[in-house]
């Protein structure tokens, strides 16, 4: 694996010293293929230097890969937003690589640096000072406690692996302390409120790689440290269980009293991440491969609404829902593409969420009988609102009188090359059942 972070550091002088974007993309679509081909298993394998890899990772660090070149195919905006692509790159296939906690907790810091420069010097909105300082607050006073506690681990183990052992706890405040961090990034109902802000005031790149990429690193971290602490995790679970099915219920409501598209989505992914980790708190082997197909899924199909958020503004200059009416008569081709992630955003097959949602359902319904209820009404809300964004902006009349050009060659490949992995994943699933 470090072959693979030294390739991105020799990288980075080819960036400054040759400015041809098509290089740099071919650059990352190379690795990405010769990515591909590594021999992984189901435990960590490729080991060197503190760094190896598993089949989440993998899965997860090809995701990484193939968000950034789609970035990159969104805007070519200079050498430094190539360098900040570059570096959070880098740094999420650190995270999900690295076996040390220390480095990963580093890493998992670090990874604001990239994302607040992309709010901030791409935003669109004098606000998105305020949600850059929110996405910053968030991060810190959360990840602190993490912070102490790998360092009460280093204290009494010496060491700081994920495949050690670190002794029998059922500590409510280490449990808390520990995913407190990750439950932010997930984010879970009620440390969910940096999520919506961040989404509308960052550019179309920074929303592909919050929805695509960051909201992940809760759910890896959560898998990680959830093979550590099994016992303390199945005595606390229920928990985090309660508060997730209620806000799961509540956020899908709230998706109906938005009046931005982009705000909608950001919702949706609060939605459906809370209903991740209702698969991942039952500790099953079909709640976390759910849960880890779910993630994937997600990354695709909220950075590809994203995008087609971003080509009505582009032409409309407006997220609203009253100015985003009509399309289907203006924008036909693209509306067919907004129906289609609309049905995938709604988990319907033959796509990758819907096996993943098949899934953690039966695993919650094994762990708690009741949940038949508020899973029938989750996924309800989570269908009536996805038909909602649809037929919101593509029906009606259109109420803006301005002209604008049509779709470009570039935007349909964006849009496309979102749309075909959510499909084909289903053909390789056979590498994760293990």
């Amino acid at each position: 694996m470090v072959k693979v972070l030294m390739y991105f550091v020799f990288m980075i002088p080819v960036m400054f010293f040759v400015d041809c974007f098509f290089l740099y993309q071919f650059f990352f679509l190379f690795i990405s293929f010769l990515f591909v081909f590594f021999n992984v298993n189901s435990y960590f394998s490729i080991i060197s230097y503190n760094i190896g890899i598993d089949s989440f990772s993998f899965g997860l660090i090809f995701l990484s890969l193939f968000i950034s070149c789609l970035m990159m195919l969104s805007l070519n905006s200079g050498v430094f937003f190539l360098f900040l692509n570059l570096m959070l790159c880098l740094i999420l296939i650190i995270i999900f690589s690295m076996m040390n906690m220390m480095l990963m907790y580093v890493s998992f810091e670090f990874s604001l640096v990239p994302l607040i420069f992309m709010i901030l010097g791409w935003g669109n909105y004098p606000e998105r000072l305020v949600s850059g300082l929110y996405l910053f607050f968030y991060t810190l006073f959360a990840s602190l406690p993490l912070f102490l506690v790998i360092l009460y681990f280093y204290n009494i183990s010496g060491v700081l692996f994920f495949d050690l052992d670190f002794g029998y706890s059922l500590s409510f405040y280490i449990y808390m302390s520990i995913y407190f961090a990750f439950l932010v990034k997930f984010p879970m109902f009620m440390l969910h409120f940096w999520l919506p802000s961040a989404h509308v005031q960052a550019p179309i790149f920074g929303s592909m790689i919050l929805a695509g990429l960051l909201l992940k690193i809760g759910g890896y971290g959560f898998i990680r440290f959830m093979f550590i602490f099994d016992f303390m995790f199945i005595s606390y679970s229920y928990i985090l269980y309660s508060i997730s099915v209620f806000g799961c219920v509540c956020v899908s409501l709230i998706c109906f009293l938005q009046s931005d598209v982009s705000s909608l989505i950001a919702y949706s992914s609060v939605a459906h991440m809370s209903f991740c980790l209702l698969g991942l708190l039952t500790m099953t082997k079909w709640g976390l491969l759910g849960c880890f197909f779910m993630m994937v899924g997600h990354g695709m199909c909220s950075s590809g609404l994203f995008c087609l958020a971003n080509i009505s503004y582009c032409r409309l200059l407006s997220r609203s829902f009253f100015i985003n009416k009509g399309l289907v008569s203006f924008m036909p081709s693209i509306s067919f593409f907004w129906f289609l992630f609309c049905c995938f955003n709604m988990s319907c097959p033959p796509s990758i969420n819907f096996l993943s949602e098949f899934m953690m359902m039966i695993s919650i319904i094994s762990y708690w009988s009741f949940s038949c209820l508020l899973i029938f009404f989750i996924s309800f809300f989570s269908a009536v609102f996805s038909f909602y964004l649809y037929s919101f902006t593509q029906h009606g009349f259109m109420v803006n009188c301005y002209s604008f050009s049509f779709e470009t060659v570039s935007e349909y490949l964006l849009v496309v090359v979102h749309l075909i992995p959510m499909v084909l994943l289903l053909l390789v699933l056979d590498f994760f059942v293990f």
